[in-house]
């Protein structure tokens, strides 16, 4: 059971160590991703009791809140979101996303959007209105079994990259996230991507031992030594190389 509070922000244009800002239109994230870094610190900054993925507090007011924001700050690419998916299940009731995305057009700030959910084609009328954005999709496998384990509230693989193609079709670029790296095949991956993704993003991420202890329960313990990133980020490189597609390694 999904506990859903509805919550009166006071900021929501933040400074961000990746981006210049970063807008997060939730606390908490119902897609549940077992790797997910901010459910490590946000349930307790949060102070919720509920595990993470069974609570979203709402921020009903953001769209007002950053435009009041915008209207002293200083231009620069938003990031939406940094610790929640944008597009998580409720947005598609509540728009929170979808509003403040609309404030950020009128002032043209330029956008760059990471989610798993194909719920972002909802809003492809506001993304063609930027002059600068970019949408992508964070896709860590090939294998719809792996990744249904590691993120149980996102849609299907296929349908993430479906979702991204028509995204790329409609004339806005595109990327694809792959972090961290989940067990699979990486030539099938990128083949799957060629189409799709303007660029490709590789990270492994950080693998604190609470993480680590999730790979182990599910059985995979070569998946989290050094040697199987560094093996999979060059099969990666490699085929990323043979297709002529752009991408950028972060490790």
């Amino acid at each position: 059971m999904l506990a859903v509070k509805t919550i009166r922000a006071k900021s929501v244009l933040n400074k961000s160590k990746i981006f210049d800002y970063c807008v997060n239109p939730f606390t908490g994230c119902q897609i549940n991703c077992r790797y997910c870094y901010a459910r490590l610190f946000m349930k307790r900054y949060s102070g919720h009791k509920e595990p993470w993925g069974e609570f979203v507090d709402v921020k009903i007011n953001a769209a007002e809140v950053l435009e009041k924001q915008l209207a002293g700050a200083k231009k620069g690419v938003v990031w939406i979101s940094s610790v929640c998916d944008p597009y998580q299940p409720i947005e598609e009731t509540y728009a929170i996303t979808r509003r403040c995305l609309e404030v950020l057009a009128v002032k043209q700030f330029p956008v760059n959007i990471q989610t798993k959910s194909t719920l972002i084609l909802r809003d492809l009328d506001i993304l063609q209105e930027f002059e600068h954005v970019e949408a992508g999709f964070t896709i860590t496998t090939d294998d719809e079994a792996v990744a249904k384990q590691f993120e149980p509230g996102a849609p299907p693989i296929k349908q993430r990259i479906a979702a991204l193609k028509k995204i790329r079709s409609a004339g806005i670029e595109t990327f694809a996230f792959i972090g961290p790296i989940l067990p699979g095949n990486p030539q099938n991956l990128i083949r799957y991507l060629e189409d799709a993704a303007d660029r490709v993003l590789i990270d492994r991420m950080n693998y604190v031992n609470t993480i680590k202890s999730i790979y182990r329960k599910l059985g995979f313990h070569r998946e989290i030594e050094d040697r199987y990133f560094d093996e999979t980020r060059d099969r990666l490189i490699e085929e990323l190389n043979r297709r002529g597609m752009k991408y950028e390694v972060f490790f």
